[in-house]
C-alpha cells in the first residue's frame, strides 16, 4: 500500500523543498518507488502553479488553518505529516490545529515538525518570544498528542539572504541587519528538507521522539557572509551594522506587528551576546554527508542575487 504524506507550507522556503526531494525520492531507485503519494497543502490556489513541473506526482490541495473544514479535507487518508506553521502570539491556531489532527491519529502515524533551535536552549531560547512559541505552545503540544514525532530545529536558514535580504543586495549591493560581529551558524533549507524527507521516508522508527538540531560546522558572522557573497556573485557586497532603531522602524514601515518586531529584536539581541553559534554534528550523523556550506550555497544561488 502506498503512503499519503501531506507536506504543509508546500510553497515556502522549506517546503517547496521537501516536495521537491520527495518527488525526486518517489522516481528514484530507491526501495520507495511508486510507493508515495505526495499532497502539497497551499493557502491560496494562485499558488498551485508551482507545482506544475512535477505533472501529476503531487496531489494540491487548499488548508487554512483558521478553516478546520480544509484541515479535514488535508489531512483525509493521510500517513505522514510535515507540519509547519508560522509563529503567532495566539497559538489557539495551533492547538485546534492538532486538535483536528488528533481526529485522525489512527492513520496518521508521524509528524515532523519544522521547529527552531532557539526551542533547543532551555535557558536561553526559551528567554525569547519566538523560542517560547516554538517550545512552550507547539512542540509540547505535539509531544502530549500521542502522536508519534520528529522535531526538527535549525538555526537561520541561508536562503534568508535571498527572502529577507535579496532586494537591497540586488540593488543597493549591501544588506542591513543590526547583529553586530557575532557568529551565528546558518544552515541551507535544502539540508533540512533532507533531513525532514529521510525521517518520512526512510526507517522512521528510528527518528521518532527525536529532536534534532541541524546546523553546519562552521559558524560565520554577516560580515563573513557578505565577504562570501562577493566573491561568489563577483562584485562587493556589503553587510551594514544598523542601529536597533533604524531597524524597527524599517520594519514597521514594511507593515510588521509590534509583537514580531520585538521578537525579531530579542533574537538579534541574542545574536550579539553570541548565544547563536551552537553547531552540531546532526546532520552529518542523520545523513551520512557533509552538510552545505555557505561557499556552496553562495555558489549555487548566485543568479538570485544579480
Amino acid at each position: 500500500m502506498p503512503e499519503t504524506i501531506l507536506v504543509t507550507g508546500a510553497t515556502g522556503t522549506v517546503g517547496s523543498e521537501v516536495v521537491k526531494q520527495l518527488v525526486l525520492s518517489s522516481s528514484s531507485s530507491s526501495s520507495y518507488k511508486n510507493d508515495i503519494i505526495i499532497k502539497a497543502a497551499i493557502h491560496s490556489e494562485n499558488k498551485a502553479d508551482n507545482f506544475k513541473q512535477y505533472n501529476k506526482s503531487v496531489q494540491v490541495v487548499n488548508l487554512d488553518y483558521n478553516k478546520p473544514e480544509t484541515i479535514a479535507d488535508a489531512l483525509n487518508q493521510v500517513d505522514k505529516l510535515f507540519l509547519l506553521t508560522l509563529p503567532s502570539p495566539d497559538m489557539t491556531v495551533f492547538s485546534n490545529l492538532v486538535k483536528e489532527i488528533r481526529k485522525y491519529d489512527s492513520s496518521i502515524n508521524h509528524i515532523v515538525k519544522l521547529s527552531s533551535m532557539a526551542a533547543d536552549d532551555e535557558e536561553i531560547g526559551l528567554a525569547t518570544t519566538i523560542g517560547r512559541i516554538h517550545r512552550e505552545e507547539e512542540e509540547k503540544i505535539i509531544e502530549e498528542s500521542g502522536i508519534p514525532f520528529t522535531l526538527l530545529r535549525p538555526p537561520a536558514f541561508m536562503q534568508n539572504f535571498i527572502t529577507q535580504f535579496g532586494y537591497t543586495i540586488r540593488t543597493q549591493d549591501a544588506f542591513y541587519v543590526p547583529a553586530g560581529d557575532a557568529k551565528l551558524s546558518f544552515i541551507d533549507a535544502r539540508d533540512v528538507a533532507a533531513v525532514a524527507v529521510k525521517a518520512l521516508t526512510g526507517d522512521s522508527q528510528q527518528h521518532m521522539g527525536k529532536a534534532y538540531a541541524i546546523t553546519t560546522q562552521e559558524t560565520i558572522s554577516y560580515g563573513q557572509a557578505a565577504e562570501i557573497l562577493s566573491n561568489e556573485v563577483g562584485r562587493r557586497i556589503s553587510y551594514i551594522d544598523i542601529p536597533e532603531e533604524d531597524a524597527r522602524k524599517g520594519m514597521k514601515d514594511s507593515g510588521m506587528d509590534d509583537w514580531l518586531i520585538d521578537a525579531i529584536m530579542e533574537f538579534h539581541s541574542i545574536i550579539k551576546a553570541g548565544h547563536a553559534s551552537k553547531t552540531t554534528n546532526v546532520f552529518e550523523e542523520v545523513m551520512g554527508r557533509k552538510p552545505i556550506t555557505f561557499s556552496q550555497f553562495a555558489r549555487d544561488y548566485a543568479q538570485a542575487f544579480k
